[in-house]
Formats: C-alpha cells, structure tokens, sequence
C-alpha cells in the first residue's frame, strides 16, 4: 500500500463526512438563526429557546435522510472492502 492509496482513502472519507453531516448542519444553522431572528425581534433573550427546536429539527432530518445517509456510508466501506487485495501489494 503506497502513500498516495492511504492519501486517497482518507480524502474520499473525509468527503463523504463532509457530504453526509452538511444537511444535518445546514438544518441545524438554519433553525438556529430563524430562532435567533425571532429571539432578536421579540426581545426574548432564552438562551436555552434554541436547543428544543434543534434537536427537533435535526431528529426529522435524521428520519428523512437517514436512509440515504447509511447508504453513502455502506457504498464507500464496500467499495473500500472490495478493493483490499489492490491494497496488500
């Protein structure tokens, strides 16, 4: 196994972290302004209004993209498993 196969493992997983949690954050720092938005305008200054409706948020998220995201998961870690014989060089 070269340096350049380790280099271009531990790129594809770093990309598929980062494609699989950016919908879960982006949800996340979206419910997170609107709800800092209305704190701002209504003058409520609860600093723990933010985390009921976030967890909230990112559970349906979850719920709705789970499938998808176990299946970006699964795809790399066959795709990395078929692949071990061109590693043991």
């Amino acid at each position: 196994m070269t340096v350049s196969d380790v280099t271009a493992i531990a790129s594809d997983a770093l990309f598929l972290i980062i494609k699989v949690s950016a919908p879960i954050l982006l949800v996340s720092l979206i419910v997170g302004l609107i709800i800092s938005i209305f704190q701002t305008v209504t003058s409520i200054q609860e600093q723990t209004l933010t985390f009921v409706p976030k967890i909230i948020a990112v559970f349906l998220t979850l719920i709705l993209l789970g499938n998808w995201v176990l299946t970006q998961i699964t795809e790399f870690m066959n795709r990395l498993w078929s692949n071990f014989s061109l590693y043991t060089r």
